[in-house]
């Protein structure tokens, strides 16, 4: 996988513009994953649910003898901007803690609720692991 970053343009933060991705291998595409725990239950806060949804990103991703590095591209669903913004500092002990210093391209959407009222934020994921 080779990152796409043209030398004229100001590097990101927290994401890659783009990625290549060539050769034979596996692609994994999951389902958005919401900050519910293995019950169903929600933490009240933002940075709270986007920690339990990046682990069951990475529980999800072993499951197909994958992890954060083979992340090729994640697109973010939030309730409020504000949430967001206010908990940024604890979205980024989460998103240390489960994808490391992986910075895969990311688009982030601020949308008016999702399917279960509780939850502030989904995540869908597409992977690529290369064969070996």
């Amino acid at each position: 996988m080779r990152i796409l970053q043209p030398a004229e343009w100001t590097k990101p933060r927290g994401f890659s513009h783009g990625v290549e991705v060539e050769g034979p291998g596996r692609w994994i595409v999951l389902a958005g994953q919401t900050g519910g725990d293995e019950k169903g239950e929600y933490q009240s806060d933002m940075a709270a649910q986007v920690g339990t949804a990046l682990r069951r990103i990475i529980k999800l991703l072993g499951e197909a003898g994958a992890g954060p590095e083979h992340i090729v591209r994640l697109t973010w669903y939030l309730t409020s901007r504000s949430e967001y913004e206010a908990a940024g500092a604890g979205i980024g002990a989460a998103w240390r803690e489960t994808l490391g210093r992986n910075f895969p391209p990311s688009t982030l959407l601020y949308i008016s609720g999702l399917v279960d009222e509780r939850a502030k934020v989904e995540i869908e994921v597409t992977a690529f692991v290369p064969a070996a």
